[in-house]
């Protein structure tokens, strides 16, 4: 019988969490409760709290596997999870429980949450879309599993020394992780390199035998992913990577200590840190080989299991969904057809329809060197079985093209799997697109443009294929979690519905202008930002007033996203409150956040610049608390947490037509912020359901940008235009924030004036325009707490529920439960 857990008698429930957590201290840790410490405390919590989970995970394997059902395999090179003890007592419903518990035993829940590490799996929007997709199909009752890679060092941890982005190796895994299981018994081995024979048949289609020159081990980690109340889990399956024989003894008997363990060292590279440094030929070589390592061990993984369920691999796609989560699995295409050919004697032509109807693809990014090419070079000499594979699809490919009558050269080599121009490189997102059944883009916007830019002639070959879905986000982690104050206030006004379905938000609309509901409203917002403030000044040494304007831009850190445009708006406010000292401006706190990837210069560039700025405002006597400036460092799931609830300005300002959908808007609209932001991502279609008169938008349009790309319009033009914007860049040059290093921030002022695909200088204007409309906004506190309010109401339709019964019903097609 399916086990839910529900609490039935409270303090049967606490005695029973007491009686549990110390079992667990004694039996699984070996601490008396006069000597553990507070992380021992937390491992303990964490054990107890896991076996209630695994209940229901083995309840819920064993009548998928009984009912035959089909599966979703979701593979990501990121799943940005955070934290999991509050995200699993809270969809357990035991949050309550736990804390009466831990305090009867004289131990506190939030010190034990502050003892949890983030988990190092992501980096951005990409993982943390991961992680709440895994939520969902949890909540949804859908069999999956989550495969990505158990990276041992993360991205990076990032400190700011003297204003300059550092990288420190993430050591999250320091101390063990509780809730994963170690599955030692199986491993899978991962080939590089080598030799291939044909072994008979049709020489193009022939099964062939790869000779690897070298094995990797891929061993598996299993983390349980509890679903809403408890009712089923998924497994996250992330991979290490080991060699079979991790001392080479004889060479270490000769005394080469180092070259007796190098081996070991290569191999291990491969699942140390995500996304390294890929400027050199070997950072492109490792991540190649980690893109191969989790998707070769994933694909064995489930073919695997579905042989042991269902006898044959040609029913695979009866029984198994693959999506594959940006181009970095795209060589699943490859590998599947491997596996098919070569290791079960599949015809080709019925490997590729098995491949076709198992493999779907979604599609994250518009800019070009995000979509990842590699050259045929490194791809002959580390898969050289794949790169046969993958020229075999290109040719089958252009000749269907042809007999269709396509055979313009131009279009033939814009749908080729090989770009030639400049050397032969593997264009990953056709192979993606080529070897799915559906390719779907993130929002409206980005599936149109996909449609008419990256995928437009691929797409005249396969009309249909491409679909949009929309992103959504977590409601459970990123309203009831992050912001219990306000979760609490709806449940008490408009009952407690919209906790299994978020629909029910709509009812807020008519409380918008109740004046107890909006001092209510409001008063939980000053906590979170209370709250925030004072992690502010621990983290940063700056103290920021929480009765401000908490303006916050929290996000990777990228050109395209339009940090700089935020930094010079805040320039020109700095020189108006100097310029006019007697003026009483709207106070506000800038607050920044988010890394920069390690080689992209720019970016950190962008970081100093925000540093150099908020030394100089927030020291500026004449300024006081009207504006303050903060950057704050290492950003995370976990500092989201703490930054999105205390927001009242969600900055959404990335240049229109290259932010994909963007899950960071949703996030802060659900709990009330006010967006400002451009025509962009699914901007859009929060426009739609929260009201375009709710938020505040400036700027391009997508169509407006591309005709300016292709005008290469120069900033100058701009700049000129602009006397406001004229003595930012001017200030920049004069090197007014940098006085030890007058031409540190030249480089951006000269890249303002020239052609910038960016749009800054281009959109500047009308981004000062809307900050002044904003600040009167604020001036007229009814106005701005009805819109808050209104945003939160509606955005029930961007729940990643909603986004997960979609792929579902239209993609994966497998059934929903009921919340």
């Amino acid at each position: 019988m399916q086990k839910t857990l529900h609490v039935t008698n409270r303090s049967t429930e606490v005695i029973a969490f007491q009686d549990a957590v110390a079992n667990k201290l004694n039996y699984a840790l070996g601490k008396s409760r006069d000597k553990a410490s507070p992380h021992d405390w937390y491992c303990a919590t964490a054990l107890a709290v896991r076996d209630r989970i695994v209940d229901v995970w083995m309840d819920d394997e064993e009548n998928n596997i009984r009912a035959r059902k089909k599966r979703v395999y979701y593979l990501s090179i990121e799943f940005l999870i955070g934290r999991l003890l509050v995200d699993a007592l809270t969809n357990l419903g035991l949050v309550e429980v736990a804390r009466a518990a831990l305090h009867g035993m004289g131990v506190d829940l939030d010190d034990l949450r502050r003892c949890e590490p983030d988990a190092a799996l992501g980096n951005g929007g990409l993982g943390r879309l991961a992680a709440c997709f895994m939520d969902s199909m949890s909540a949804l009752g859908i069999p999956a599993y989550g495969y990505g890679i158990r990276y041992e060092n993360g991205l990076f941890e990032q400190r700011i020394v003297d204003g300059w982005q550092q990288e420190l190796p993430e050591d999250w895994l320091a101390h063990g992780n509780p809730w994963e299981f170690h599955r030692s018994n199986l491993e899978y081995a991962i080939g590089f390199g080598g030799s291939v024979e044909y072994v008979g048949g049709d020489e193009g289609t022939a099964r062939a035998i790869w000779y690897p020159a070298e094995q990797v081990m891929a061993v598996p980690f299993d983390t349980p992913v509890a679903g809403w109340r408890g009712k089923h889990v998924n497994p996250l399956r992330l991979w290490s990577a080991r060699v079979a024989h991790p001392v080479q003894l004889s060479a270490f008997n000769r005394g080469d200590y180092v070259g007796a363990v190098a081996s070991r060292a290569r191999a291990e590279a491969i699942s140390r840190v995500l996304y390294p440094n890929d400027a050199t030929p070997e950072g492109q070589e490792l991540r190649l080989r980690q893109e191969y390592f989790f998707t070769s061990a994933s694909l064995q993984d489930l073919t695997q299991r579905h042989l042991a369920l269902f006898g044959s691999l040609e029913s695979l796609p009866d029984h198994a969904a693959i999506q594959m989560n940006d181009t970095h699995p795209a060589i699943a295409v490859a590998e599947l057809m491997r596996i098919l050919v070569d290791e079960h004697d599949f015809s080709w032509d019925k490997a590729w329809t098995v491949t076709r109807h198992t493999l779907n693809y979604t599609n994250h990014t518009l800019l070009p060197e995000a979509l990842e090419t590699w050259p045929a070079e490194l791809m002959g000499r580390l898969l050289p079985r794949h790169m046969q594979i993958i020229y075999l699809i290109n040719w089958l490919h252009l000749q269907d093209v042809a007999k269709r009558g396509k055979n313009d050269h131009n279009f033939l080599s814009s749908v080729s799997l090989i770009h030639e121009n400049g050397g032969k490189r593997v264009r990953m997102a056709h192979l993606a697109f080529l070897g799915s059944r559906t390719v779907n883009g993130v929002s409206a916007l980005h599936t149109d443009l996909l449609r008419r830019t990256v995928f437009h002639d691929l797409a005249e070959t396969a009309p249909a294929r491409i679909v949009n879905k929309t992103n959504g986000i977590t409601f459970r982690r990123w309203l009831f979690e992050a912001n219990p104050a306000l979760t609490g206030l709806l449940v008490d006004r408009i009952g407690g519905a919209f906790l299994d379905d978020p629909r029910h938000l709509e009812e807020l609309r008519g409380l918008c202008e109740d004046e107890s509901f909006v001092e209510h409203f409001r008063r939980a917002r000053l906590a979170n930002k209370s709250r925030l403030a004072s992690r502010i000044h621990g983290l940063t040494g700056v103290r920021v007033e929480p009765h401000a304007l908490f303006d916050v831009h929290v996000k990777r850190i990228h050109e395209y996203k339009r940090q700089l445009l935020n930094v010079l708006e805040t320039i020109a406010d700095y020189q108006a409150v100097r310029a006019n000292p007697g003026a009483c401006p709207v106070p506000r706190v800038k607050i920044f956040a988010g890394k920069a990837a390690a080689s992209y210069d720019r970016a950190k560039l962008i970081i100093k610049l925000i540093h150099d700025i908020a030394y100089v405002i927030n020291n500026d006597p004449e300024v006081g608390n009207r504006l303050k400036v903060v950057f704050v460092p290492n950003y995370n799931a976990s500092l989201a947490e703490n930054i999105v609830p205390a927001a009242d300005l969600s900055e959404q300002i990335s240049t229109a037509g290259m932010e994909a959908s963007g899950t960071g808007n949703m996030k802060l609209a659900l709990n009330g912020a006010i967006t400002i932001g451009t025509l962009d991502g699914a901007n859009i279609e929060i426009a739609e359901h929260v009201g375009r008169d709710n938020m505040m938008i400036f700027g391009m349009s997508a169509s407006e940008v591309a005709d300016k790309v292709r005008q290469r319009f120069a900033g100058s033009e701009a700049i000129a235009a602009s006397a406001r914007l004229a003595a930012v860049v001017q200030a920049l040059d004069d090197g007014a924030f940098s006085p030890s290093q007058p031409d540190r921030f030249r480089p951006i002022a000269q890249s303002l004036r020239d052609y910038d695909p960016y749009m800054v200088a281009a959109d500047f204007d009308a981004y000062w325009q809307a900050q002044r409309a904003i600040d009167r906004l604020w001036q007229a506190p009814a106005a701005w707490w009805r819109k808050s309010i209104l945003n939160t109401a509606g955005m029930a339709w961007f729940s990643s529920d909603r986004t997960i019964g979609e792929y579902a019903r239209e993609i994966w097609d497998v059934p929903v439960s009921s919340l």
